[in-house]
């Protein structure tokens, strides 16, 4: 079992960053794909980026290349996402996911573990 735990979020104006932190419990990322994921109330979840923990290939979504990046640090078992150049409807709460194998999945329901989010608002 992995727990998943976000911290980074908050308020920025828009062309501000933030950076996102998810850290693993329980075990390590090991042999996992890890995503991020973002979504609006009563709205569905969608992709923002994922990471390949073991290779640290990386897949972004196209509203987001340019301006977020993924990375990880495997010493401290946690999955960073970097997200600068902020827009207004970037705003969200943003959860981590965690899946077994190493494919680069968009889709939320191929994921296993999430995390309970942290809210990103930006404002204009």
């Amino acid at each position: 079992q992995v727990q998943l735990v976000e911290s980074g979020g908050g308020l920025v104006q828009a062309g501000g960053s933030l950076k996102l932190s998810c850290v693993a419990s329980g075990r390590t990322f090991a042999g996992h794909t890890v995503g991020w994921f973002r979504q609006l109330s009563g709205k569905e979840r969608g992709f923002v980026a994922a990471i390949d923990w073991s290779g640290g290939s990386t897949y972004l979504a196209d509203s987001v290349k340019g301006r977020f990046t993924i990375s990880r640090d495997t010493a401290k078992n946690t999955v960073y996402l970097q997200m600068n150049s902020l827009k207004p409807e970037d705003t969200a709460g943003y959860y981590c996911a965690a899946r077994q194998g190493r494919g680069l999945a968009a889709n939320p329901q191929l994921y296993n573990y999430w995390g309970q989010g942290t809210q990103v608002t930006v404002s204009s």
